[in-house]
C-alpha cells in the first residue's frame, strides 16, 4: 500500500479543524524546542507522545506505533532525571501494553473508518478502579520515598493512574480520559518542577500540557459519540 493511501486511511473521519490544529501543535513544539535548544530526545518523545494521543483519541490503531517510540524516549528521559517511578512505568509497563493494545484494538474496529468501537465502565467497575488507584498510590509512595525519588507524590500519582489509564485505553473505555486528565495535570507540574531545578526538558512540559488539553477535547468527542448510540 502506498504512503498516500495509508495517510488517507488514517485521516478518514477527521474534521477540517483537526487536520489543521493538530499538525500545528506538533510544529509549535518543534519550533520552540529548536529556539531554546531543548534536549533532542525530549523533542522526539514529545512529538511521538502527542501523535499517539491524537491518534488514540481518534481511535486509530496506528497510535501504538508512535506509542512504542515515545515510550522508549520517555524512559530514557525519566532515568536521566531520576524519576524512577516513571522509568518503571514506561519501560516495564507501557512498552508491553503498546504491543497488547495493537492486538486488542484490531479485534474491535468499525468497518469503513477503521476506528475502534468505544465503550464505558459500569458504576461498580468505576468504584473498583478508584479504590485500586488509592491503594496503589499509598504503596507506590512508600516505595519511592524509600528509594529517595525526587518527586515521590507526583511520581506515585502518575505511575498508578497511568497504569489504570492504559488498561482503560486498551479496553476502549471513555473513563480513560478522566484518568488522563489527572495524570497529565500532575505530570505537567512534575516536569515544571524538574525544569526549574535545571533539567533541560521544556518540550516535555509542553507535551504534558498539550496532553491535558487533548484529554479534555477527546473526552467531549467520545462522550458525544457514546450519547448518540443510546
Amino acid at each position: 500500500m502506498k504512503f498516500s493511501e495509508i495517510l488517507k486511511k488514517e485521516l478518514n473521519g477527521w474534521g477540517r479543524i483537526e487536520r489543521i490544529i493538530f499538525p500545528l501543535e506538533i510544529l509549535l513544539i518543534i519550533i520552540i524546542s529548536l529556539v531554546i535548544n531543548d534536549d533532542k530526545i525530549a523533542l522526539i518523545s514529545a512529538i511521538c507522545g502527542i501523535s499517539y494521543t491524537i491518534l488514540a483519541g481518534k481511535g486509530k490503531i496506528s497510535c501504538y506505533f508512535f506509542g512504542l517510540a515515545g515510550t522508549l524516549c520517555y524512559s530514557f528521559i525519566s532515568l536521566k532525571n531520576q524519576l524512577y517511578g516513571n522509568l518503571a512505568l514506561y519501560a516495564g509497563y507501557f512498552l508491553p501494553m503498546q504491543i497488547i493494545g495493537i492486538f486488542k484494538w484490531k479485534k474491535h474496529l468499525k468497518v469503513g473508518t477503521n476506528e475502534i468501537i468505544k465503550t464505558s465502565l459500569t458504576d461498580k467497575e468505576r468504584i473498583i478502579y478508584l479504590f485500586t488507584a488509592l491503594v496503589g498510590f499509598v504503596i507506590c509512595y512508600s516505595i519511592l520515598l524509600h528509594l529517595n525519588d525526587r518527586s515521590p507524590v507526583y511520581d506515585s500519582v502518575t505511575l498508578v493512574f497511568s497504569v489504570i489509564g492504559q488498561i482503560l485505553t486498551v479496553k476502549r473505555c471513555i473513563e480513560q480520559w478522566y484518568v488522563w486528565l489527572i495524570v497529565n495535570g500532575v505530570s505537567s507540574l512534575m516536569w515544571i518542577d524538574a525544569y526549574l531545578n535545571g533539567s533541560n526538558c521544556f518540550a516535555t512540559i509542553i507535551m504534558w500540557i498539550t496532553y491535558f488539553i487533548l484529554a479534555i477535547y477527546f473526552l467531549h468527542i467520545w462522550k458525544k459519540e457514546l450519547n448518540n448510540l443510546k
